[in-house]
């Protein structure tokens, strides 16, 4: 008969499958020997002694108090330096030419600064002409006046005649033609004194006339100086020396920024949105900034935008001269601060059951149920579910359960319990 031999490789394989069966026999016999104390049956261990389990111990494991600490919850948001409300001056006249500009971008105006001049060559003429015709017209005035007082003159004595005429005629002293003429002349002269009246109320209509021109003109003159509405700071300046102003449809020669007020126009989620409200503090950073500048939220939009989600927030930001429109900033939140019991987020565990931690107590695990309130700063508020002091594994519980013997080690100081 003839026995065929395994070939080098079938022979190296199964050479290693006895020598791992008998090392396994020999691990599960020692450790049988570890439980049953080192059996005495063995003279070469007689002398050894079984350890004691009290000795035993676990895995080394960073843990940190449960310590009351001042929670602030934040939200930080990004931006656009805006102006919070932007004035347009522009020309209240037309087709004049600039002579004069007094300000730049970046100077800060008072109300009724005169920002820039227009020419005033033809308004001055036009002034003059009024000025002559003006006094003409109170030249015609005091004409017909005196027209008027002759009138009521000659009136008075053909009245006085006609008295005289009725009373002579009693006495048969004078004829009745007589008193018919002296009568016609007192409709005369009535009919004269009605006309220099009429005559003077034309001429004082006229003067008033030129008068309302005067005034039309001082205030086109007084239009040739452009000036600012509301105090502020000059943003933005078009207008240029020598050229002509229109004001239908032109590009506003001046803006200003009210007050010189700026706002962070940023963005919050429409998640957020509820627990923003006008008053909340925000630590804005602009662009450039070393250090934020403290600012509150002034505005929460009405609106949630449907391709982006987010709604529009504006912070007011305090007056500074280093801030400009148009410049980026970031901020921060402040939603919420409240003082109270709370741990690293590390050390705080959440499942399908709910949110838990890991105390240890001497030097085994217990895993515990806990209510947590707010959450900022790398904290998070244990509201129900642990004491002040107790000693919290502050991180990799995903690695221990409840039970487990382990070794506590403080954190160290200035170490971080967060991942």
């Amino acid at each position: 008969m003839t026995v065929k031999l395994p070939s080098f490789r079938g022979r190296v394989t199964l050479a290693l499958a006895m020598t791992a069966v008998v090392v396994g026999i020999a691990g599960y016999a020692f450790r049988d020997r570890i439980a049953a104390g080192f059996s005495v049956s063995d003279p070469a261990q007689a002398d050894v002694a079984a350890p004691d389990p009290a000795q035993v111990r676990g895995i080394t494991i960073s843990v940190v108090p449960a310590s009351r600490r001042e929670v602030i919850e934040t939200l930080p948001v990004t931006g656009t330096l805006v102006a919070r409300e932007e004035i347009m001056v522009g020309p209240e006249i037309d087709g004049y030419r600039i002579t004069d500009i007094l300000v730049e971008e970046g100077d800060r105006v008072e109300k009724g600064q005169v920002l820039a001049r227009l020419s005033r060559d033809t308004l001055e003429t036009l002034l003059a002409q009024n000025t002559a015709n003006a006094a003409r017209a109170q030249a015609a005035i005091a004409q017909q006046k005196a027209q008027l007082q002759q009138a009521l003159a000659q009136r008075t004595e053909a009245e006085s005649a006609v008295e005289r005429a009725r009373t002579l005629i009693k006495t048969g002293a004078t004829s009745q033609e007589v008193l018919d003429q002296r009568e016609r002349a007192v409709k005369v002269a009535a009919a004269q004194v009605t006309a220099n009246e009429e005559a003077v109320s034309a001429a004082e209509a006229d003067a008033a006339q030129i008068k309302a021109n005067r005034d039309e003109i001082e205030v086109r003159l007084a239009r040739t100086a452009i000036t600012a509405p509301e105090a502020g700071i000059v943003s933005a300046r078009s207008a240029r020396l020598g050229a002509i102003v229109l004001s239908a449809n032109a590009e506003p020669l001046f803006r200003i920024v009210k007050d010189g007020a700026i706002d962070l126009d940023a963005e919050v989620p429409e998640s957020a949105l509820p627990r923003v409200t006008p008053g909340l503090p925000v630590a804005v950073t602009p662009a450039g900034f070393d250090a934020p500048v403290a600012a509150k939220v002034r505005l929460v939009g009405a609106k949630v935008d449907a391709a982006t989600r987010l709604a529009r927030v504006a912070v007011a930001l305090p007056e500074d001269e280093r801030l400009r429109p148009g410049a980026y900033g970031r901020g921060i939140i402040e939603m919420a601060r409240h003082e109270g019991v709370a741990l690293p987020q590390s050390a705080v565990q959440f499942s399908p059951e709910g949110t838990f931690i890991l105390v240890v107590e001497g030097d085994l695990v217990s895993r515990r149920a806990v209510k947590t309130g707010l959450k900022g700063e790398g904290f998070v508020e244990i509201v129900e579910g642990v004491k002040e002091g107790e000693s919290v594994v502050a991180r990799a519980g995903g690695f221990l359960r409840d039970g487990d013997r382990v070794t506590p080690v403080p954190l160290a100081a200035g170490e971080k319990g967060g991942a």
